[in-house]
């Protein structure tokens, strides 16, 4: 009888354990929450870009609220009608959604800046599209997608250094998360100081096309990314995934 009790409380323990176990492992997968499978009803960025084609983005507003509603207000409001990718870096982003075309403009549905949407579980993969910054409190209108090649295991190790010297914060790379950047590629260096708030689920060869066009200094002559042609976001429409 005393062994069968025993018996009962080690298996009480075991699955204990198991179902612990089960919610770290749930917990863990956040981080990958981008490369899931759109649910039904999960929002959607379709957009059209002229001469390239088409671009569908995941949104996520469960981890970034604030930027995902003031993304999907402005396309429905037309906002980035017409609007370039007017910042084209090789292996790294393509940059748009300023209606001046120049990088320094546009602004928010608040018409103020609001501050950076970060709790580790959305990161700067290749397919990451983000909003573009220039300090605290400063989303506007402005992001861009991540294309960039695999993160070796010598940078995975020296980037929590790089960005806590850089921006002063503290940012974890779990197992999962450095094994995806070595997989699919991204920019490692940004996660923790930019605003994450949906991933491409079609059309990264799109993206990879726009990144191989023709590009000359920018206006204000410090980088070669201004496209010779300009690269222009015809719409972009925001639907619900149907399944």
């Amino acid at each position: 009888m005393i062994l069968m009790r025993k018996k009962q409380r080690l298996f009480t323990l075991t699955m204990a354990f198991l179902l612990i176990a089960a919610l770290f492992a749930g917990c863990s997968g956040k981080g990958l929450a981008q490369f899931s499978e759109p649910k039904k009803g999960q929002l959607i960025a379709t957009f059209q870009v002229r001469d390239f084609g088409e671009i569908k983005v995941m949104l996520f507003p469960d981890q970034a609220p604030k930027g995902v509603e003031n993304f999907t207000t402005l396309a429905k409001q037309g906002y980035y009608d017409g609007v370039t990718f007017h910042r084209v870096i090789d292996d790294f982003m393509i940059q748009g959604g300023d209606p001046e075309g120049t990088g320094a403009g546009g602004e928010s549905i608040w018409g103020e800046g609001f501050g950076v949407e970060y709790d580790g579980s959305l990161r700067n993969f290749t397919g990451a599209i983000a909003y573009a910054n220039a300090g605290p409190n400063s989303n506007g209108s402005q992001f861009f997608i991540v294309n960039a090649p695999a993160v070796s295991d010598e940078e995975l190790e020296l980037i929590p250094s790089y960005i806590k010297q850089q921006y002063g914060i503290d940012v974890d790379f779990p197992d999962e998360v450095k094994a995806k950047y070595k997989e699919v590629g991204g920019y490692p260096f940004l996660d923790g100081s930019y605003t994450v708030f949906g991933q491409v689920i079609e059309g990264l060869d799109v993206v990879k096309a726009i990144m191989q066009t023709e590009v000359q200094l920018n206006d204000w002559g410090t980088e070669e990314s201004s496209p010779v042609e300009p690269v222009i976001i015809d719409s972009i429409v925001i639907s619900e995934y149907e399944g």
